[in-house]
């Protein structure tokens, strides 16, 4: 069953609009750039993202959301787990963001 990966980003008040431009092109470029073990092809199987521009008022500091969906859980885990790609962009993102959350769902799993 496919999963859906969910991540929200709290940029730190004082990044540099470039910089978080550059993470959020970066966070963006995973979907091509990560490549699965076996095949050596892209295993992402699609990937959106954004600024916040909710007029609601309830982000509680959440400023930027990214969906990305894997084909399955082992593909997931590998991509959170031992992408290199991936965990080189984690690494990259130490002191700009002040806050990640992440959640993980199977559409229709309550």
């Amino acid at each position: 069953m496919s999963i859906t990966h969910l991540v929200l980003f709290q940029f730190k008040s004082d990044t540099e609009p470039r910089s978080v431009r550059d993470a959020c092109e970066r966070m963006a470029a995973l979907k091509d750039r990560c490549l699965h073990p076996s095949s050596q092809k892209p295993y992402i199987t699609s990937a959106s993202g954004g600024k916040d521009n909710s007029p609601e008022g309830a982000q509680g500091g959440i400023t930027h959301a990214f969906v990305i969906n894997f084909a399955n859980a082992a593909d997931r885990d590998y991509y959170v787990k031992d992408d290199p790609v991936h965990q080189e962009f984690v690494r990259s993102l130490g002191g700009l963001v002040e806050r990640a959350q992440v959640i993980d769902f199977t559409d229709g799993i309550f």
